[in-house]
């Protein structure tokens, strides 16, 4: 079941839930910087057809800019910090009440832009289960404070109090492995538990499949089999609260050079 979310308190998105009924788990699954667009639809689609309810809001529902030069990559739309957690915030409030999803364990998975926002909003709230991103969190306009962003990502992360996921490719224009390391020494040394994986030769963007030139879709099945192996372990109790579970995975090239890393489309 697919059904548009309009509510008065400004949240807007799509909810779905699986034929077989609502799950015990939930993924709040945000998009990329174009929007609302049909590629996070389809993730969250296919979250439903694995057996999990999934809600995608739209974080920029009050931005009243070119939607059409958004959708296109023309625009650009950073949300401060505080509004992440109050949208996603009444996300997991809907999730929480809706009689339809029934959701004890709810995940924030956060894709390139929105990859910051788990970490936000779990530096803030004790009620999810898991943070999930994919090729973001980690470039240096997400690390250090400023007036968009009042607490630095180092510092977010000492806050974190649930497990996380974090995907990579090794061709990302955006993310270097530098900046993979630089997150995983701040998890580790805030002794926080995680999993993450740097895929060779996955660029920037490798599930998309509305973009060719980014899209692999034999990464993307690798990532998702990550995603709903994590999904299930959290689920079932296999990240204890009182143990730190560090894993750590990269496969990537002797002469990796990150300044040849280009923009695919």
């Amino acid at each position: 079941m697919k059904e548009q979310i309009k509510l008065a308190n400004g949240l807007e998105g799509v909810l779905f839930i699986p034929k077989s009924g609502p799950s015990s788990a939930a993924v709040i699954i945000l998009h990329e910087r174009y929007g609302l667009v049909q590629h996070t639809l389809d993730l969250a689609q296919k979250l439903a057809d694995d057996g999990y309810v999934a809600f995608a809001p739209n974080l920029f529902s009050q931005w009243d800019g070119d939607k059409e030069a958004l959708t296109a990559g023309k625009a650009r739309v950073i949300m401060p910090d505080p509004e992440c957690t109050r949208v996603i915030g009444l996300a997991i409030d809907l999730l929480r009440g809706d009689a339809r999803t029934k959701s004890e364990k709810i995940f924030l998975m956060g894709v390139c832009q929105s990859g910051r926002y788990p970490i936000v909003v779990a530096s803030q709230r004790s009620d999810i289960s898991a943070c999930v991103v994919f090729y973001g969190a980690s470039q240096q306009r997400d690390w250090n404070a400023g007036e968009l962003q009042p607490v630095a990502m180092t510092d977010m992360v000492a806050k974190l109090t649930v497990p996380s996921l974090f995907v990579f490719g090794e061709a990302d224009h955006t993310i270097s492995l530098d900046n993979v390391r630089r997150i995983r020494d701040a998890l580790e040394t805030h002794r926080k538990s995680y999993r993450m994986h740097v895929l060779a030769d996955a660029p920037h963007g490798f599930l998309n499949d509305t973009m060719p030139g980014r899209y692999r879709p034999c990464d993307t099945k690798v990532a998702w089999n990550m995603l709903l192996t994590f999904i299930q372990e959290v689920s079932g109790g296999q990240w204890p609260a009182k143990r730190v579970h560090w894993e750590f995975s990269c496969d990537s090239g002797d002469d990796y050079d990150f300044s040849k890393n280009v923009r695919l489309e």
